[in-house]
């Protein structure tokens, strides 16, 4: 069958699925990781995308399409291009930006706090909680949903909680809490 005919979907939203949420709950960020997401968002529509179009222009000039790599390619990478600033323009009008720093020098465990842990092996941990959209589990961060944050959350320094794992419930003391300090305004 020719391409001619074929149809590519208006929604390719299919493949970008959301990272799900608690029901009821708010798409939290903190303000570092919402301008991450935003300077993303204006990278690829100010610079990234119009570079793209202007390549694509060049290459559907030069005739055939079929086998014109350049063309072909850059129809690819603009069908990225659209979903990923769809996704992103999505995820921040849901983002519910929280500043952690305001719980600085507390010892209860909120969103934004950097919790080190020891778990019933004597294994000292630390993760820090951020929203879905920021965590980098390579970084020990973890999103506010994961179920050792959610163990943690609410517990103050010095408290043993209970946490859910494949393995069966383990006991985890919380050995200290730390939030970034705030930053100072600019007047």
């Amino acid at each position: 069958m020719s391409k001619a005919f074929t149809r590519e979907t208006d929604n390719e939203d299919d493949d970008l699925t959301l990272p799900p949420l608690p029901a009821g709950s708010k798409n939290y960020i903190t303000p570092q990781g919402y301008a991450v997401l935003r300077d993303e968002l204006f990278e690829l529509i100010d610079n990234e995308r119009p570079r793209i179009v202007e390549i694509v222009h060049w290459a559907a000039s030069n005739g055939d399409r079929s086998e014109n790599g350049d063309y072909l390619y850059g129809k690819k990478r603009l069908r990225e291009i659209d979903r990923r600033i769809r996704f992103l323009t999505k995820r921040l009008e849901i983002a519910e930006v929280t500043d952690p720093s305001v719980h600085h020098g507390r010892d209860q465990v909120f969103f934004g706090a950097t919790v080190t842990y020891v778990d019933e092996d004597d294994v000292e941990r630390t993760v820090t909680i951020l929203g879905i959209d920021e965590a980098d589990s390579l970084k020990a961060e973890v999103t506010w949903v994961s179920p050792i944050a959610r163990a943690l959350l609410k517990s103050r320094e010095g408290d043993v909680v209970k946490l859910v794992t494949p393995v069966g419930v383990q006991e985890v003391e919380v050995v200290e809490v730390r939030y970034p300090a705030p930053v100072a305004e600019k007047t």
